[in-house]
């Protein structure tokens, strides 16, 4: 009961912090800090509590696939919710969910199919993210506007998608063995949550934007798995996952950084 409590804190905690944040520094900015390794930190931690260090090490390298997944999650959603974009925000987001998950499950179960090494995998992941740049770079950024204000039941909502989806991947994954486990906890469990409230308040603009700069952040995602991957069997659960937050945070700090630069030199070269 209490590691259930647990899960239903962490990620509740998590998913709120990144909707306030999407209304409050724009849709953009958390795009980029989805890709922060939250969800998939949140199910590998506690993948590992249940099944063992050797079983989350064994799942976080199909997570690196995993990510690919959700990648084409994000890629479906968009594409279905603008050819769905003269119709009702309900049917728009039932019909966008539907054509994700449909790509999701199966392009988890291709690389299921696959044995693979850490190597292959993060070099894999990497050819994706750069693909993912490509294909998402056309997607206009733009900012919500009007906030919604923060009522109890918009809350409750949100609490309630993240604890639903997080016990429910994570009860899932410790059943069927670390391949799926590890491409499950790739799912996006703190984003979608964030993407359905987002959608359903402002409209799906701001959920393309989402979308596009989610490969952004990816990196840290990518440093994370990696880290723990390698850090679990040598450093243990507590500080294998400190170090890999570390990894994760020095990362994404720096890309932070190189962007503030740039984008510093191209307002002085104007």
């Amino acid at each position: 009961m209490e590691l259930i409590l647990a899960k239903i804190a962490v990620s509740v905690g998590t998913v709120l912090g990144l909707s306030v944040l999407a209304e409050r520094a724009g849709p953009r900015v958390a795009g980029v800090l989805s890709g922060y390794p939250l969800g998939t930190a949140i199910l590998l931690y506690f993948i590992a509590i249940e099944q063992g260090i050797s079983f989350a090490s064994e799942s976080a390298v199909y997570a690196l696939p995993g990510l690919i997944a959700t990648l084409t999650f994000l890629y479906a959603y968009f594409l279905v919710s603008r050819k769905c974009a003269a119709l009702p925000v309900i049917p728009q987001i039932v019909l966008s969910s539907l054509g994700a998950f449909v790509v999701y499950l199966s392009v988890s179960w291709l690389f299921q199919l696959a044995p693979m090494s850490l190597t292959q995998a993060a070099v894999i992941l990497l050819v994706a993210i750069f693909v993912a740049l490509i294909l998402f770079r056309k997607i206009e950024n733009v900012r919500i506007l009007n906030r919604v204000r923060l009522t109890k039941g918009v809350v409750l909502l949100r609490a309630a998608l993240a604890a639903v989806i997080v016990l429910v991947i994570s009860g899932i994954a410790a059943w069927i063995g670390p391949r799926w486990s590890g491409l499950l906890s790739g799912f996006p469990v703190t984003l979608y949550p964030m993407m359905l409230i987002i959608h359903f308040s402002y409209g799906v603009e701001p959920v393309h934007t989402v979308i596009r700069n989610f490969p952004r952040g990816m990196g840290a995602l990518w440093v994370y798995i990696l880290a723990v991957s390698l850090g679990y069997p040598v450093l243990g659960l507590g500080w294998g996952t400190v170090c890999a937050f570390g990894a994760a945070t020095v990362y994404l700090v720096s890309y932070s950084a190189f962007v503030w630069v740039r984008q510093k030199s191209v307002q002085a070269a104007r």
